[in-house]
Formats: C-alpha cells, sequence, structure tokens
C-alpha cells in the first residue's frame, strides 16, 4: 500500500473541543479502516501543524476519500502528501535514469 503523510490543523470547533482530540483519533482510525486504509500513527505537535497523521492506503483515490470524510466532521483541515520509502524512491531514481 501507498503511504501518505497528513499535515492536520484544528479548525475553531475541532480546538474548542480539544478534550475530545484522542476520541476523534480513534473514530478517524475506524474511518480509516472501513475505507480500506490504515492510520498508523498520529502525533500531536508544536508548531505550526496540531497533529501529524502516518496513513497507508492502496491509492490516491482512498486517502482523499479518508480526508473528504474527516474533514467534513468540521473539527480539521487536512495537507496530505503522498510519501515514498527508501527503497520506492530508489526505483523511482533508477527509472528517471
Amino acid at each position: 500500500m501507498a503511504r501518505y503523510v497528513s499535515l492536520i490543523n484544528w479548525t475553531d470547533q475541532g480546538i474548542a473541543a480539544f478534550q475530545d482530540t484522542t476520541d476523534r483519533a480513534d473514530a478517524a482510525t475506524d474511518l480509516a479502516k472501513s475505507l480500506g486504509a490504515e492510520l498508523q500513527q498520529i502525533y500531536w505537535c508544536l508548531g505550526p501543524y496540531d497533529i501529524v497523521a502516518i496513513l497507508e492506503a492502496p491509492d490516491d483515490e482512498t486517502v482523499t476519500a479518508f480526508a473528504l470524510k474527516l474533514s467534513s466532521a468540521g473539527n480539521v483541515r487536512t495537507t496530505t502528501m503522498r510519501a515514498y520509502a527508501r527503497d520506492e524512491i530508489g526505483a523511482i531514481i533508477a527509472k528517471a535514469g
């Protein structure tokens, strides 16, 4: 499966209910599973992003559906990037020549 990194910020609604963040993380884990993805890690952060999540999904469409559904609850906004492991980037570099 492909790996993705999501940079997440709370909305005003999300920060107002910060006490629920771990329950929302559990719900996000369940949402990912229901879509055929796996939310591997969630980190709460200091700095420009409130949360960083690592997700594996079978394709871009699945991770996009996850981000849309997650954001539709109104608690977070996401920026998601495809991430490549060392062997994957090695294959890409070899292909590029």
